[in-house]
């Protein structure tokens, strides 16, 4: 039997790539092969797009699925190989320009880069090696920020950003804020863990409707926080009376307080005296969605000596008697923003004393007073009225640096006066 005979008997299927038994090639002609690829000239007729058609097709014609299967993955393979490659040189080339035509030293690009808002920080750390080296040095990520412009971060992603940050991280927002409640959230109980790690130095956190979350997935992070200054939390489902305590106890330096309780927990008065004795550095409070006695209020409204704003809307529970008893021992309070909306229970006739007092000289920095309610104020007993009788006009003269809105659709009238002016909107 002739040798070509024997040798098609022991391999009567051969690969038409030689997969099985391909021929060894040197580190050059390797080399040679692929660079006569990438520098074949460009011809009108000429297709290089054809000329790959005709191959495959020559390829694929013969031998079993099998082989065929081998040959179309090693195609892939090694295109995707070159289009990677490619693309690193592209990259290479895009560093070796910008390093010479950047004029900035890195300590300074990385300060620019650290005042970018986290999406564009990472457009530009895309850019070329030189931007991404410089994006990824920690101090770019002291403020992290994953609200509306990322829909689609999720844990990953933060705890990414977060290690990438270490000991930088100064502020954290998460979430979505223009989102409804009904949209599900891709963050879930441990997103905030590695804070317990790298939250010493954060001031401040702003959370978004990401659903329900354990009350310990909360404070766990939020003890090792100890330097917050700053914190919001909306659209959460979640108790909201332990972190006012761990405030309290673990956060004294809080300035800025914001808590929808859109779990609708109660918060008792222990609660809320040892907040106040504690955080003696508070100047802003919004407490949306409470139940809150007017002895509560008053502590609260009293009680923090440097408060400026307050907003208690959505309050149910008290009447509004705590304002008129502020009012005469509040003459030099800092207080300049109050806002009561949509309080179910609030009186007419307590707005009004609170008003004369203001006229009478207390509260001197109050600037700005919102009562408006969409089912109008309380008014004697069980009625209600959307036609409050306020002392406008002589709140103007007396008072003409205070902005006042009352806005009772019932009666479709809105009040609103400051700086010698007077909007009547029907």
């Amino acid at each position: 039997m002739l040798p070509s005979d024997s040798s098609s008997s022991e391999n009567p299927n051969p690969s038409p790539l030689g997969l099985s038994d391909s021929p060894d090639f040197s580190q050059s002609e390797m080399d040679s092969i692929i660079s006569s690829l990438l520098t074949f000239p460009d011809s009108s007729s000429l297709s290089i797009s054809s000329s790959f058609d005709r191959v495959l097709d020559t390829l694929l014609s013969s031998g079993d699925d099998t082989v065929q299967d081998q040959v179309i993955d090693r195609t892939l393979e090694r295109f995707s190989l070159l289009l990677e490659s490619t693309k690193r040189r592209s990259r290479k080339r895009a560093t070796l320009h910008n390093s010479i035509s950047w004029f900035l030293p890195s300590d300074l690009t990385i300060k620019v880069f650290s005042m970018l808002d986290t999406k564009s920080l990472m457009q530009v750390s895309a850019c070329c090696t030189m931007l991404n080296k410089c994006a990824m040095d920690p101090l770019c990520y002291s403020h992290i920020d994953l609200t509306t412009a990322f829909k689609h971060a999720d844990d990953q992603v933060l705890h990414t950003l977060i290690n990438r940050s270490g000991k930088q991280l100064r502020s954290l927002k998460l979430g979505r804020r223009d989102a409804p409640v009904y949209v599900p959230s891709l963050f879930t109980n441990s997103c905030l863990a590695p804070l317990q790690f790298t939250g010493n130095l954060l001031r401040s956190l702003h959370i978004y409707y990401i659903g329900f979350m354990y009350i310990d997935s909360l404070l766990a992070p939020l003890s090792a926080c100890s330097n917050l200054t700053n914190l919001k939390i909306v659209g959460v489902n979640v108790f909201l009376e332990p972190i006012i305590e761990l405030l309290a106890r673990k956060c004294c330096l809080i300035e800025h307080l914001s808590l929808d309780n859109y779990s609708q927990g109660i918060i008792t008065d222990s609660t809320i005296e040892l907040f106040v004795a504690n955080c003696t550095k508070l100047t802003s409070l919004t407490l949306l969605n409470f139940k809150l006695s007017d002895a509560m209020a008053q502590i609260l409204v009293n009680g923090f000596h440097k408060l400026k704003y307050i907003n208690l809307s959505n309050t149910v529970g008290f009447d509004g008697s705590f304002l008129r008893v502020l009012g005469d021992r509040c003459r030099e309070s800092p207080l300049e923003t109050l806002i009561l909306r949509d309080c179910i229970s609030l009186q007419e006739g307590e707005v009004v004393k609170f008003l004369n007092s203001i006229i009478a000289g207390n509260f001197i920095s109050i600037r700005y007073i919102d009562v408006s309610s969409d089912k109008g104020l309380a008014s004697d007993g069980e009625r209600r009225t959307s036609k409050p009788n306020f002392p406008l006009e002589t709140l103007k003269k007396k008072r003409w640096d205070v902005t006042f809105v009352g806005d009772f659709p019932l009666r479709p009238r809105f009040f609103r006066f400051g700086t010698l002016t007077e909007d009547l909107m029907v």
